[in-house]
C-alpha cells in the first residue's frame, strides 16, 4: 500500500523566504557546524550522521514511498539537494554538519492554511466546547475585525504565524484571503500575502457577507467580477467554500469558472460539514485539491481516486470543532493522493503545528506514521502541484527538518513534544 500517488506534473517558481524574526533565526540545535569556505550561495555542505533519512523518493532509500536511507548523509549546493546516500559515500564539502544521530525530513509543506486575519475568537471556542456546535457563521466575527485593522496589523500577524510554523518545520505554505470580502480588502489581503509566497489564493467567496445577505447572487456577481480583477494579479489559485450556509454548487462552479478564465487554478472547501456536491466538482475542474473531505460517498472516493485533485485533510479542525474524524484509511485505501495541512485559521484550527496535525491523523484517522508524514510533505506538494519541494532528491530544494528523535515515526510517538531542533530552507539554515 502507498502512502499517495506523485503529482503528475510541477507547477510553479518557487516561494520568497517568509520573514521570520531574528530569535527564530537565531535558534540552534545541538548540531555543530563547520565554518564554510566560501559565500552561502555558492558553498556546499554536508549534513551527515543521520540515523534515518525521509527522502520521499523509493529509488533512493528502502523502496518504500518515503525511501528511507539509514546512517545517511545530504549534501546542499546553493538552494538545492544536491546528493543523498550512505553517509560513508559522501563527497567532500565546503561546510560540515553533524546531525548527531537524529532523522531527517523534508520540511512540511502546509497547503492550506488562512493566515491574514485580525481579531481573536476565544469566546466562540470556548462556548463550543461547552456545548454549541461549529458553524460558518462564526467567520463573520473575523471579518469585521479583519476589515478594521491596519495593513501594518495584518502584516504583523503573518509575520508572526509564519515565524511560529517555520520553528516547527513548514517550509513552504499556501494562505489564502476570504477575511476582508470587499474588493479593497480581498485585494490588501493578498497583496500582504504575496510578500511571503508565490502559492496565493483567492478566497473572495468564503461565505456571503453580512451587507450582501440579502442578495447573495449579487455577491457572487461581486467576486466573479470587480473583486476577481482586483485580486487575480497577486493570487496562483482560487478557493470556494462549498457548503450549507456558504456558497451552493452552482454558485461554487460559477466562481471556480471565472478565476479559471483568469488564469487562477481552483482549489475547493469541500464536504467539510456535510454531503455536498464539493468533491465532485473539484475533480470536474481538475481542482489541484478537494480540502477537508469529511463526508464523502462512495462515489466522491472514486472520483477522487481517478483523478489529480488531492484530499486535503485537516485534522486540526475535526480536534478543535469536535466533528467526526475525515476517513483516511478509507481514502488511501481506495488510491487516494492525500496530503495534511494545519487550516491554520482563528476560527476552527488556530494551530500551526504540522507535527501535531501528524499525530492526530496517526491516532484518530487511520494513517499509520509513515502514511502521515508523506501526506505532509510529499502530499503537500501534490496539493500544490509542485515538485521541488516535499522530497529531499537531488534537485530539489534543499528544505529540510531536523527532529530531535532517531525516527520521524516520534512524531506521532511523542505528540506536543517540541522535536524540531533544526530547520533549513532553500539551503540556508533559519531555526
Amino acid at each position: 500500500m502507498t502512502p499517495g500517488r506523485p503529482p503528475a506534473r510541477p507547477a510553479s517558481a518557487p516561494e520568497p523566504d517568509p520573514t521570520a524574526d531574528q530569535a527564530t533565526k537565531d535558534a540552534m540545535s545541538n548540531a555543530t557546524t563547520v565554518s564554510p569556505a566560501h559565500s552561502a550561495s555558492t558553498a556546499s555542505t554536508l549534513i551527515t550522521n543521520i540515523a534515518s533519512l525521509v527522502t520521499n523518493d523509493p529509488s533512493l532509500g528502502d523502496n518504500s514511498p518515503l525511501g528511507l536511507i539509514q546512517d545517511a548523509a545530504v549534501v546542499i549546493e546553493g538552494d538545492r539537494i544536491a546528493w543523498t546516500g550512505d553517509h560513508r559515500k559522501a563527497p567532500a564539502t565546503d561546510n560540515r554538519v553533524d546531525a548527531g544521530g537524529r532523522a531527517v525530513l523534508p520540511g512540511f509543506v502546509d497547503s492550506h492554511s488562512h493566515l491574514v486575519f485580525a481579531g481573536d475568537r476565544t469566546q466562540e471556542f470556548n462556548a463550543r466546547m461547552s456545548g454549541r456546535p461549529y458553524s460558518a457563521g462564526g467567520i463573520r466575527t473575523t471579518v469585521a475585525a479583519t476589515r478594521a485593522a491596519s495593513d501594518e496589523e495584518l502584516e504583523a500577524n503573518v509575520t508572526r504565524y509564519l515565524a511560529e510554523a517555520l520553528r516547527q518545520g513548514t517550509t513552504t505554505f499556501e494562505t489564502k484571503s476570504g477575511y476582508g470580502l470587499t474588493v479593497e480588502d480581498e485585494a490588501r489581503a493578498l497583496r500582504i500575502a504575496a510578500a511571503h509566497t508565490d502559492e496565493v489564493t483567492y478566497l473572495g467567496a468564503h461565505i456571503v457577507p453580512p451587507d450582501h445577505a440579502e442578495d447573495p447572487a449579487r455577491y457572487v456577481a461581486l467576486v466573479t467580477g470587480e473583486m476577481l480583477d482586483a485580486c487575480a494579479p497577486h493570487a496562483r489559485w482560487i478557493d470556494v467554500f462549498c457548503e450549507k450556509g456558504a456558497f451552493d454548487g452552482d454558485q461554487a462552479r460559477a466562481i471556480l469558472t471565472a478565476g479559471k478564465a483568469r488564469g487562477l487554478h481552483p482549489r475547493i472547501h469541500a464536504n467539510q460539514l456535510s454531503y455536498g456536491p464539493g468533491v465532485q466538482l473539484a475533480v470536474e475542474l481538475d481542482a489541484a485539491s478537494a480540502d477537508h473531505c469529511t463526508h464523502l460517498t462512495d462515489a466522491d472516493v472514486d472520483a477522487l481516486a481517478n483523478s489529480r485533485t488531492v484530499a486535503t485533510l485537516l485534522p486540526g479542525a475535526e480536534f478543535s470543532t469536535r466533528a467526526a474524524w475525515p476517513d483516511a484509511r478509507r481514502l488511501l485505501d481506495a488510491g487516494v493522493t492525500v496530503a495534511l495541512s494545519t487550516d491554520c485559521n482563528p476560527g476552527s484550527s488556530f494551530t500551526s503545528s504540522v507535527p501535531f496535525c501528524v499525530a492526530l491523523a496517526v491516532r484518530d484517522m487511520g494513517m499509520t506514521p509513515d502514511e502521515a508524514v508523506w501526506s505532509a510533505t510529499a502530499g503537500g506538494a501534490a496539493a500544490l502541484r509542485r515538485t521541488d519541494i516535499g522530497r529531499l532528491t537531488p534537485g530539489a530544494y534543499a528544505d529540510l527538518t531536523l527532529l530531535d528523535a532517531p525516527s520521524h515515526v516520534h512524531l506521532a510517538y511523542r505528540p506536543g513534544v517540541p522535536l524540531v531542533s533544526g530547520v533549513w530552507r532553500r539551503g540556508q539554515r533559519v531555526v
